[in-house]
């Protein structure tokens, strides 16, 4: 018990001084952000309220672009992964070097934000919804690849050992022991994946993705401001909705 508590109280002091370094270092004032609330409260309310929520065409269409985008990036990325991932296991890669390199690129991609991918994307080859659409299934496809690994991982290897003992070629082992076992857990994290994506492709629509960020972009660069609030509402409520959805289909597939 002393142990634990005085290695909490080490953290805490490591903590403490890491941002006590961190505020000093950038000339940032924690307090500044307090002190300011109340205008930025001010202009929020002036400005923003009360929102103005339209379902023109325009909007309708947005949102179905930021729908779909989500949709068919998570889809088409969940295919590759699932590819890359049979292929990034050692549980059932030809090669190890094979899986490493795999591993290696899918957490390289990944620890690139969406949003960085947009801009090279978007300064390369110009904006658009299939160039957001090329950066969603980039980031989805390398953190499903190395969640998707670890679902694989966590087959005991006595399980597939018994199927390549008896005779079982690699596809009856896919077929018949893999995917069987990973199949719930490929679901699940498609449906997360989902979730994020809804999130990721309004901030790429905001630099030139297309859908509901374009909009929201659009207004703010108007000063329609309660217009820009109303378009917040509607993604908030579309997150929402989305992350309710997804909670239930998650339920059903692990309870089964």
């Amino acid at each position: 018990m002393r142990q634990e508590s005085r290695t909490f109280t080490i953290l805490g002091a490591i903590l403490l001084i890491s941002f006590v370094g961190a505020t000093v270092y950038t000339g940032f004032n924690p307090l500044t952000v307090f002190l300011e609330m109340g205008a930025a409260w001010d202009f929020f309310a002036n400005d923003f309220m009360p929102p103005q929520i339209s379902f023109s065409e325009t909007v309708i269409n947005c949102i179905i672009v930021t729908v779909s985008l989500a949709i068919s990036s998570a889809t088409v990325a969940a295919v590759l992964a699932v590819v890359a991932a049979v292929l990034g296991s050692e549980r059932t890669s030809p090669s190890k070097w094979l899986a490493g390199t795999i591993r290696g690129v899918a957490t390289f991609l990944r620890n690139i934000p969406t949003l960085v991918w947009a801009f090279i994307l978007f300064s390369s080859l110009g904006i658009g919804t299939s160039v957001g659409f090329m950066a969603l299934v980039i980031t989805s496809f390398a953190f499903m690849t190395r969640t998707f690994i670890e679902v694989i991982d966590e087959i005991p290897q006595d399980t597939i050992e018994c199927m390549a003992s008896v005779g079982a070629t690699f596809w009856q082992r896919m077929f018949q022991c893999i995917f069987p076992c990973c199949i719930e857990g490929f679901i699940s994290w498609f449906l997360y994946c989902l979730e994020v994506n809804i999130r990721a492709s309004t901030i790429v629509g905001m630099v030139g993705g297309g859908g509901s960020g374009m909009v929201l972009l659009s207004y703010l660069k108007e000063f329609k401001y309660p217009q820009a609030a109303g378009i917040i509402l509607i993604i908030a409520l579309l997150v929402i909705a989305v992350d309710m959805m997804t909670g239930v289909l998650r339920k059903r597939v692990v309870n089964g």
